[in-house]
């Protein structure tokens, strides 16, 4: 199955790389789309080196083909799965902006491609009334959630925030395979 792994500006970047290696492990073609924030966690290389495919970062990237490259994965992805998703993200998927090729793959999917949005932020920034609403405007819209789980911050907090275990995703990512198989 083709999976578009969707990285944002979050520590939890890192958990990313593992993700993508499982992912490819089990048989699934990755493409990797990031924030160019999420670039001041993790680099690009990392995942082309471990997907074996381009990672998009600004719609600029999308130069070797007369079709969009996010076009074109939209097209292709039977699942986009976002690990990590920062509260900006949810913000830009829940108001329709497309500023980079992530938001765009997002908007330009069929909307019978499921999305697996794993959050990863500040747990003030969480359970905030504006992060809230989003969240509730992506599950109006199909969006599945997982997470965030309990535990120590990036920030120092502890509580609610951190990006749920990789193992988890897996699980939750094959489980909304298994009805386009």
């Amino acid at each position: 199955m083709k999976i578009v792994l969707g990285i944002s500006a979050s520590i939890a970047a890192y958990k990313a790389a593992e993700l993508a290696s499982h992912l490819i492990k089990h048989g699934h073609v990755v493409n990797v789309a990031m924030t160019r924030a999420a670039t001041e966690f993790i680099t690009p290389l990392t995942f082309q080196t471990l997907t074996r495919n381009p990672v998009l970062v600004s719609l600029e990237d999308e130069k070797q083909s007369w079709k969009p490259g996010h076009i074109e994965l939209a097209d292709q992805a039977d699942l986009l799965l976002v690990a990590p998703a920062t509260a900006n993200l949810l913000g830009e998927f829940a108001h329709g902006l497309a500023p980079d090729p992530l938001t765009s793959i997002y908007l330009a999917l069929p909307r019978t491609t499921p999305v697996l949005v794993a959050p990863a932020m500040n747990g003030k920034m969480w359970l905030h009334p504006a992060t809230q609403r989003n969240v509730a405007v992506l599950a109006r819209d199909g969006c599945k959630f997982i997470g965030p789980a309990e535990g120590s911050l990036a920030c120092g907090y502890e509580g609610i925030g951190r990006m749920v275990e990789t193992d988890a995703i897996l699980r939750e990512a094959e489980k909304c395979l298994a009805g386009r198989k």
